[in-house]
Parts: C-alpha cells; sequence; structure tokens
C-alpha cells in the first residue's frame, strides 16, 4: 500500500512539473499539428533526463492519456521492457502526431519484436496503425532491405499513396523517398512515381530544409552523397 501511496505521488509531482512548463504560445503551434500539448521538447527533455529511466514510472505516466507525460513516457522508459501486445495496445492508444512518431521510433524500433509488429501493422485496416507499420518498413529499406520485395511496394505505393489519408499517405511518401535514396536500381521508378502522382508537390518547406516531394527528397539526398 505504502509503495502504491509513492507511485502516485511520484506520478503527480512528475504532472505538476509539467503544467509547470505548459507555454500556451507553444501550445498554440503544436496543435496546428494535431498535438494538444503546450511543452517545450527541450524543457520534456531535461526533465527526462534528470528522471532517467524508470519503467514503471513510464507505465503509469502513460495510463494518464495526457500527451505531454506519454512524450515524457516514452523518453524515461526501457523499450525492451515491454511486450509485444503491451506495443501494439499503447500504439492504437496513441492520438496525437508526435506521440505516435515518438513510440515507433523510440521503442517499437528498438524492441526484439518489431518485424513481428511491422508485418502485422502494415496490413491494419486503420491507416495511422498501418502508417507505423510502413515506418518500419521504411526503416528496413535503409537498414535492412534483404528479403523485402522493393519492386512491390513501389506497386503498392504507385496505386494506394495518392488517395490514402494525410498519415499514411506521408509515410508512403517517405518509403518511396527512401527507395529512391538507397536503392539506385529503383532510383528512376522512384521519381517517375513522385513525379506523376504530385504527392506533397506544394508541401510548405522552410529554407534549409529538404522538400518532402519525393523527387526533390531524392535528388537532394543523392547529390549530398556524393558531393560527401
Amino acid at each position: 500500500m505504502a509503495e502504491a501511496t509513492a507511485a502516485e505521488e511520484k506520478v503527480s509531482e512528475v504532472l505538476a512539473e509539467l503544467a509547470a512548463l505548459e507555454d500556451p504560445r507553444a501550445r498554440e503551434v503544436n496543435e496546428k499539428h494535431g498535438d494538444d500539448h503546450g511543452v517545450n521538447l527541450g524543457k520534456l527533455r531535461a526533465l527526462a533526463k534528470r528522471l532517467k529511466t524508470q519503467q514503471e514510472l513510464a507505465r503509469q505516466l502513460w495510463a494518464t492519456d495526457d500527451t505531454a507525460a506519454r512524450l515524457l513516457a516514452i523518453l524515461v522508459c526501457r523499450p525492451k521492457a515491454f511486450e509485444r501486445a503491451e506495443l501494439d495496445t499503447m500504439l492504437r492508444q496513441a492520438r496525437t502526431p508526435k506521440v505516435h512518431d515518438w513510440l515507433v521510433n523510440y521503442v517499437v524500433k528498438k524492441h526484439p519484436h518489431a518485424e513481428e509488429l511491422r508485418l502485422a501493422w502494415f496490413p491494419d485496416p486503420d491507416p495511422v496503425v498501418a502508417s507505423a507499420g510502413w515506418a518500419l518498413t521504411t526503416e528496413r529499406v535503409a537498414k535492412r532491405p534483404e528479403g523485402l520485395d522493393l519492386a512491390g511496394l513501389l506497386d503498392v505505393i504507385e496505386a494506394e499513396m495518392k488517395g490514402a489519408p494525410d498519415r499514411l499517405q506521408w509515410a508512403m511518401n517517405h518509403c518511396l523517398a527512401q527507395i529512391g535514396i538507397e536503392h539506385v536500381e529503383y532510383r528512376a521508378r522512384a521519381i517517375e512515381i513522385g513525379e506523376r502522382l504530385e504527392v506533397l508537390r506544394d508541401y510548405p518547406t522552410p529554407p534549409n530544409c529538404t522538400s518532402p516531394f519525393a523527387p526533390i527528397w531524392i535528388g537532394e539526398m543523392v547529390r549530398r552523397r556524393n558531393d560527401g
């Protein structure tokens, strides 16, 4: 009982710290991207660094359903300590883009069952879940392409990306660009698909940033590698 009370107090303390870091201007910017929190991510990372790894605290913070608390949970968790089924549940609970993105990149990619989850999520009827499968596939395209059907992936992208919901479309487009960047034998086809579908062609891109439009993205990354 005493342990449970201490744990609850710890969660309350952390939530109070997060509340103190709330910045209305940061919330306004984040909400434009679908993220309902106002905590500066640099300050969030500093708090996580001070707390260090605490798996049980991470689980309790996740259970609050608060976006800032869940981002912090991802930073203080031990990725390999989660069960596969637990990660599947967490992904389906991840309501906001930043939580979804961090969970996939900081936790799932480090998990021993990442490949099993990739295969399970890739064909999922929920486009947000499927986008996680595509993100894990893009990781493999770049780092461990052996066994992937790259031509088949391009077939799916060519047929489905144009009409896909935003999050899934973004993930498929990233995969398209990564195939073009990493695999010279598929580069011309990847660029041609991107040019024809025109997905993200007009996406507003800040100065000194690379456009997410696949033909430009591929060309720029290849140029940098050749220059290097």
